[in-house]
């Protein structure tokens, strides 16, 4: 690992810290949770496990492969807008501890 992946990786970490120590995380997950339900992608992706799981047979599907099966397109569902949205709050929170600083 280079030296800068090692500072980058600190400061990845130092912000989660805050993320969590503030409260900010929870806040951002739950904004996320509502958004994802108000444009019908919790719908979505329950469909289409529902549609893994009839394709392969109930006892023949486990929680951890419909997890890997359904994770790359759920993560490619999510709005454009919903991704630039929380990204904006994200930088919004970086920027504001950085210039208590």
């Amino acid at each position: 690992m280079s030296a800068k992946d090692s500072t980058a990786e600190g400061l990845e970490q130092k912000i989660r810290h805050q993320l969590i120590k503030s409260g900010e995380r929870e806040r951002l997950k739950q904004l996320l949770r509502e958004k994802l339900t108000e444009c019908g992608w919790r719908d979505e992706v329950k469909q289409r496990c529902r549609e893994h799981i009839q394709a392969r047979g109930h006892d023949n599907v486990t929680a951890e492969e419909l997890v890997r099966f359904i994770r790359p397109e759920g993560r490619a569902a999510v709005p454009d807008n919903i991704k630039a949205e929380l990204l904006t709050r994200i930088k919004t929170f970086i920027l504001a501890l950085s210039s208590q600083s």
